[in-house]
């Protein structure tokens, strides 16, 4: 452990307290000690590994700053999880939560440690998949057929009913995020006008509720290590709510690039090889049963929110209330997706 990620530690979990609520609850390796090591931060929260003996669990928190709101979050994504329990959706199993702050500082919660990787911790694309092209594209597929499994949970049986508010969720949607923008504006951003006129006019056909991630991307999965390709959990569930699966899917493919484009530069991980957006649009059809034909409103809606996500984040980070500089970059981001909703928007006949 370097000593930046020991004062990651040292700041954010408590190991003498955070035992003794683990043995109130009789979790794994009662009674030693919790070794505790800083994963990784990203945007929003903190994960931590949390060893006892053999033991070996996955610990998730807020950041030092605690914004408002997101110890609620913490425990609406272990609701979440909780639900998916012994589904076909890849998941880590949750074992506890906890809403008291004076714990560790913040709501958090445990669960099983998934052996695994993220592409956000490895440079490039981790053997074999470096120079299989063939395997990298089971990554592509394993990525859609996860929330397309997602889809199809009965989540009022699985316990979610009242999670969220499926009835008038396209309507919702344009009010709610100028809302959310209007708490932390501080700059025009050009092309979310277009957009949010645009999505008011042109609302989905069918709608079929179900879970939605919410923020659905390589960056929020683990695979499990080697060839063939399979997808270990989903993971980072803190925007989940009920409301429109097809949103995940443009959240997925609203960045895409085709194979006639530049498939190196144009995301965070390198494209080569990977199937066409039609071939993952295709495949989700087939495994969720839900129509794609409307996918360019779920681009736009998916541009137009993500854009404005980003942004109360980045005016957070302007405005010293946080304190990840990762959120530094999405200055030039939020504007590229206003700019890019726009555009779709007005080229687009539904």
């Amino acid at each position: 452990m370097t000593p930046a990620d020991d004062d990651r530690v040292h700041g954010l979990i408590d190991p003498e307290r955070l035992a003794r609520w683990m043995d109130a609850r009789k979790l794994p390796g009662t009674g030693l000690p919790v070794e505790a090591r800083f994963v990784t931060g990203g945007a929003s929260n903190e994960l931590f590994e949390i060893r006892r003996g053999e033991a070996r669990m996955a610990l998730r928190r807020p950041p030092r700053k605690v914004p408002k709101g997101r110890n609620e979050t913490m425990l609406r994504e272990f609701r979440v999880l909780e639900a998916l329990r012994d589904t076909d959706v890849p998941h880590s199993r949750v074992l506890a939560a906890c809403d008291d702050p004076d714990v560790i500082g913040a709501a958090f919660y445990l669960m099983e440690f998934v052996d695994g990787w993220s592409c956000m911790s490895t440079a490039g694309w981790p053997a074999p998949f470096d120079t299989d092209l063939d395997a990298r594209r089971g990554l592509a597929f394993e990525l859609v057929d996860a929330i397309a499994r997602l889809a199809r949970v009965d989540w009022r049986a699985r316990g979610l009913e009242g999670f969220g508010k499926p009835e008038g969720f396209h309507e919702r949607q344009v009010d709610r995020w100028l809302a959310h923008l209007a708490a932390c504006k501080f700059r025009d951003l050009p092309g979310l006008d277009a957009a949010a006129a645009w999505l008011r006019t042109h609302k989905p056909s069918a709608y079929r509720p179900g879970i939605l991630h919410g923020d659905y991307q390589f960056a929020n999965v683990m695979f499990r290590h080697g060839a063939p390709a399979r997808l270990a959990a989903i993971v980072d569930w803190e925007m989940a709510t009920i409301g429109d699966p097809l949103l995940d899917l443009a959240w997925v493919v609203m960045g895409w690039p085709n194979p006639d484009e530049d498939r190196t530069g144009s995301g965070y991980v390198d494209y080569t090889g990977m199937p066409s957006r039609e071939e993952l649009l295709e495949r989700y059809a087939r495994l969720s049963g839900l129509p794609v034909d409307e996918i360019d409103y779920y681009v736009v809606l998916g541009r137009f929110k993500l854009a404005i996500v980003l942004e109360a984040g980045y005016a957070r980070y302007v405005q010293g209330g946080a304190d990840n500089p990762k959120m530094a970059l999405f200055g030039d981001v939020v504007l590229d997706l206003a700019r890019k909703a726009g555009e779709l928007a007005r080229s687009t006949r539904l």
